[in-house]
């Protein structure tokens, strides 16, 4: 399964096959990555029981890990345009592990928090391999590749907020980042012997690689446009996992930890949908998409307003806004990629920034209100920013004209 670039001074790098066999295992090791950061929303009850905390106090955790997760986006990412894609990818594999094994022997909330934001800043390893999946692709199929890689992502996203109950009753809520810890290091062996060298040559050091970002926000309207409709998306989305946890345990419901971990399933879908949004992105359906998906996603709040006495209303509302926050996000990532391929790691930092500064945002918000003003007004926050992508989605229609028009004047 290992595949090598040959270069040679006279001729462009040959650009190595990626196998399925390859693509799995890389989506795989997203989805492990990524995950573990989400083992904790349909915990946050135990986890408040068992460390002696209130609910506010292991809510934090949520917001700890996406804003950790932000920081490492913003700082380690870029280093993929720096360094070996492969090296730095299976890097932080190992170090998120180790991350994820300090939670599962936390004896503490301070502990779990400081697990916890180790694990989130490391894990955007899966952040290095997405556009490393773009890079290896053939011409033409990399909105394919990344869809297919997010789809693995996505799958371990929602894996972890059910694996995380039902493990619970086998060794109780540290069972899941114990596992974690042990299949992360399994698996970047396997990336290791798996994944090809990869570096670009071009001169520029961490200083100007960052520095660089903010040109590439400056210079490219489509990149700020996509970034802001994804981050205002997930911010709505992370309004609801902030809350669903302490929402199901209560009353008509009384769900367990197991129970509250099945409900996530409900967004298999939107993983699914992952796939499907990348193969419309690559047909040139990329902003059809994203429209769809954010007019979706305002409706499912009317279900999230029912689902506060209606369980089937709440697991349809979770499987509809995961379907539409996949096609909004995965068709901005097809838009991003295509904006500068020679910057593929440091657009991926830029957008995948703020698409988790949305999501931390939302978080907070989510907890915010729910202390404040209950379920409906966590239905009404996200609401707001649901409408707000809309808002946004209509100027990247704008934008995207006036980069058409200019491009077919010159």
């Amino acid at each position: 399964m290992r595949v090598t670039e040959t270069r040679t001074p006279s001729s462009p790098p040959a650009r190595p096959a990626l196998s399925p066999g390859l693509l799995l295992v890389m989506a795989v090791a997203t989805g492990l990555c990524v995950g573990g950061n989400y083992f904790n929303q349909p915990l946050l009850d135990s986890i408040a029981t068992a460390l002696g905390v209130d609910q506010s106090t292991a809510a934090v955790t949520v917001t700890l890990s996406q804003v950790f997760y932000g920081l490492g986006l913003l700082f380690l990412v870029p280093l993929g345009d720096l360094v070996d894609r492969r090296v730095l990818s299976v890097g932080l594999m190992v170090l998120a592990a180790v991350g994820q094994a300090v939670c599962g022997l936390a004896p503490s909330i301070g502990w779990l928090m400081v697990g916890t934001a180790m694990a989130g800043l490391f894990s955007v390893a899966a952040q290095v391999l997405v556009p490393f999946a773009a890079a290896l692709a053939e011409p033409g199929r990399a909105a394919t590749a990344v869809g297919t890689v997010m789809s693995g992502l996505m799958v371990g996203i929602l894996l972890a907020r059910s694996v995380a109950g039902l493990l619970t009753p086998f060794g109780g809520w540290q069972t899941v980042y114990r596992v974690n810890a042990v299949l992360m290091l399994l698996i970047a062996v396997v990336l290791w012997r798996a994944l090809p060298s990869s570096r670009d040559r071009h001169g520029l050091g961490y200083g100007a690689i960052l520095a660089s970002m903010g040109g590439l926000l400056r210079d490219q309207p489509r990149l700020r446009t996509a970034t802001a409709m994804s981050a205002l998306s997930f911010a709505a989305a992370s309004t609801v996992f902030a809350a669903m946890a302490f929402v199901l345990a209560a009353e008509p419901f009384n769900l367990d930890d197991v129970a509250i971990g099945l409900v996530g399933l409900a967004g298999v879908a939107g993983a699914v949908m992952a796939n499907v949004a990348g193969r419309l992105a690559d047909r040139g359906l990329a902003r059809a998409t994203a429209g769809v998906g954010a007019l979706v996603l305002l409706a499912s709040w009317a279900l999230f307003g029912l689902g506060a006495h209606s369980l089937i209303a709440f697991v349809l509302a979770v499987l509809i806004s995961d379907v539409a926050l996949k096609c909004v996000h995965v068709s901005n990532q097809g838009v991003i990629y295509a904006l500068a391929p020679q910057a593929r790691s440091r657009v991926t930092a830029v957008y995948m920034t703020g698409y988790f500064v949305g999501g931390a945002a939302g978080s907070a918000l989510g907890s915010l209100v729910w202390a404040t003003h209950g379920w409906a007004g966590v239905c009404w926050a996200g609401a707001a920013l649901s409408a707000a992508v809309l808002v946004v989605w209509w100027i990247d229609i704008r934008v995207s004209g006036r980069a058409t028009a200019a491009a077919g004047a010159s």
